[in-house]
């Protein structure tokens, strides 16, 4: 039998005629002994890409911290607009569950609301005229008496000279006093500016809270998203407690402001009972606002009395902060009085009214998270 020669070697690994595997055209060997890769562009490539993307990223986040404080009122504003839809949530639900459609629910809430504002204001609107009326017309005879040498504000003008000081100042800072009151003109525009933004972006995610959380929920795992679900429905409930809690300490702030003016004789006991609660609404300052405007219509009775209302209201004002709120906080979403207080101290530093307004649920929020996600684990191991 003839032997067949042997193939000729041209040179082909083998492996069917495959290169072998070995370094990278172009590439230093990765051996033992290989020197480190340098970054593109040679020896000072690599600094330069790096300096490159790190001015980069600091230009980019300079930019948005930039337009995160100048849109700061702006977002300030819509997180009001959310607190107010959350807390009002369980009532639109309850009106929901009663086979009234989400529209109409809403709608419901807000002629409420009006109804409220509207009879607020039909009761506190006589005394509030009258006594601009009888200021109004009390004018002229304080003119009269100024240059009535015997009567009280007579002999003030001879020895201070009132009227003559306020014609100088008048005379020398006419710009400032009209500066002053173009600045008071356009804080009350812009006060009314946010008033009717807060209250359109409120109407809107009352309107599709539901359609807004279907969409968030669809970033969050389809496995986890069930229980996902169920903790954002628990902390949104817990937010409406909180607002319901809320309302509950300005009506009793309310109502004792009422009992006091009408046991003591302050005039327009059930106005200004209704214009405590509303202040009361408003952390850290409102009651104090409340306080100091009530004791000022005490004034009209006598000193003592103003005097003893002051004292009242700060009496009210330390039990409401050390006792009645924590205590309604605790009852309406479980958090205790010490959370209560320092949570609403440290959001009124942050972020003012609105950030002690928000902090008490963002609290609940935190340890809600807490408990399903960090405390078990950690139980657990």
């Amino acid at each position: 039998m003839t032997s067949m020669p042997p193939p000729a070697d041209d040179g082909d690994p083998p492996g069917g005629g495959l290169p072998a595997p070995g370094p990278a055209e172009g590439r230093a060997p990765r051996g033992p002994g290989a020197r480190p890769r340098r970054g593109p562009g040679g020896r000072g490539g690599g600094w330069f890409g790096v300096g490159f993307w790190l001015g980069l990223g600091a230009t980019v986040a300079w930019l948005m911290v930039r337009t995160v404080l100048q849109l700061s009122q702006l977002l300030t504003l819509i997180l009001l607009a959310l607190f107010i839809a959350i807390g009002l949530e369980p009532v639109v639900a309850w009106l929901t569950r009663h086979r009234l459609r989400r529209g109409w629910a809403v709608a419901a809430v807000l002629l409420a609301a009006l109804l409220l504002l509207a009879g607020f204001v039909a009761l506190i609107e006589p005394p509030v005229a009258k006594e601009v009326n009888a200021l109004v017309k009390a004018v002229p005879n304080w003119l009269q008496e100024l240059h009535d040498h015997h009567s009280a504000l007579g002999r003030l003008e001879d020895r201070y000279h009132v009227v003559t000081k306020v014609k100088q100042a008048v005379a020398s800072k006419g710009t400032g006093i009209v500066g002053g009151l173009l600045g008071a003109g356009r804080t009350v525009l812009d006060t009314l500016t946010s008033l009717v933004i807060v209250m359109i972006v409120t109407l809107y995610l009352m309107a599709g809270l539901p359609v807004i959380k279907e969409f968030c929920f669809r970033f969050v795992a389809a496995s986890r998203r069930g229980r996902v679900e169920e903790i954002t429905d628990e902390i949104l409930s817990k937010t409406g407690r909180y607002l319901l809690g809320n309302i509950a300490t300005s009506v009793i702030a309310g109502l004792a402001t009422f009992g006091w003016c009408l046991g003591l004789g302050v005039p327009y006991p059930a106005a200004l009972g209704v214009f405590v609660a509303l202040m009361d609404l408003v952390p850290i300052v409102g009651s104090t606002i409340a306080g100091v405007v009530v004791s000022l219509v005490a004034l009209v009775v006598s000193l003592p009395v103003a005097i003893a209302t002051a004292g009242f209201y700060i009496g009210f004002r330390l039990a409401e902060d050390y006792l009645i709120l924590p205590k309604a906080m605790r009852f309406a979403v479980d958090v205790h009085p010490i959370v209560t207080v320092v949570g609403v101290l440290a959001g009124g530093a942050l972020l003012g009214i609105i950030g002690a307004l928000v902090a008490i649920p963002v609290a609940v929020a935190i340890g809600i998270v807490l408990d399903e996600y960090v405390f078990t684990r950690t139980d657990a191991s």
